[in-house]
């Protein structure tokens, strides 16, 4: 996933107008305006498409910290200027408010099940012996299922639903490289025929 990807996600899940997102910035340390929230928004083929570095999402997702649980006193913590995924969903767990079983629970609303162990493994220090690499696959998820959880019931049209997605279980291998593509499913060739009560009467 890219910087522009988990931003303008973030963006739509949680509802953020231009003024919200410049002022999650700032809170974070970075000064942006209109145009350059308008190009990072942009689709990756437009020529005005502009990449977000990793210092300034980690601008944001600091301010994003600071809007959801309040400042510290003191003095600001400075943006990273590299950012991994680890880093990526230790920030969004952090602003969220989130517990172990919190996050579990949104994996399974986008279909990924991964267990307490694998966890944990994802927020351990660089240094750990048991840290693992949070793939893209698992960052993706997550960010699907905050969009389920958070955006649903912001929906404009009440008659608008979000389905769950079907639920998979995956070890460590599969996490690695799993596809979530479904298999299309054979339509049936069968016509529809009406029952013996559903035929017309002669008169």
């Amino acid at each position: 996933m890219t910087n522009n990807d988990i931003l303008r996600r973030l963006r739509y899940t949680f509802n953020f107008n231009d003024n919200k997102v410049m002022a999650l910035f700032a809170s974070g340390g970075k000064v942006v305006d209109r145009p350059q929230i308008s190009d990072w928004m942009k689709k990756d083929d437009d020529p005005a498409y502009k990449e977000c570095i990793d210092v300034d999402l980690a601008a944001f997702l600091n301010g994003f910290i600071n809007d959801r649980r309040g400042k510290k006193p003191g003095p600001q913590p400075k943006p990273e200027l590299k950012l991994n995924n680890n880093l990526i969903f230790l920030k969004l767990k952090i602003a969220l408010k989130l517990k172990d079983d919190d996050i579990l629970a949104i994996l399974k609303l986008a279909g990924l099940v991964i267990g307490k162990a694998e966890l944990s493994a994802f927020f351990r220090s660089f240094e750990h012996k048991n840290r693992r690499h949070c793939k893209d696959q698992v960052l993706r998820n997550f960010l699907h299922g905050l969009q389920i959880k958070y955006y649903s019931d912001k929906a404009a049209t009440p008659t608008k639903t979000l389905t769950k997605a079907p639920t998979k279980t995956f070890k460590w291998a599969d996490i690695s490289g799993a596809d979530n593509s479904s298999s299309n499913q054979k339509k049936s060739s069968a016509p529809n025929r009406p029952s013996q009560s559903q035929k017309k009467k002669p008169w």
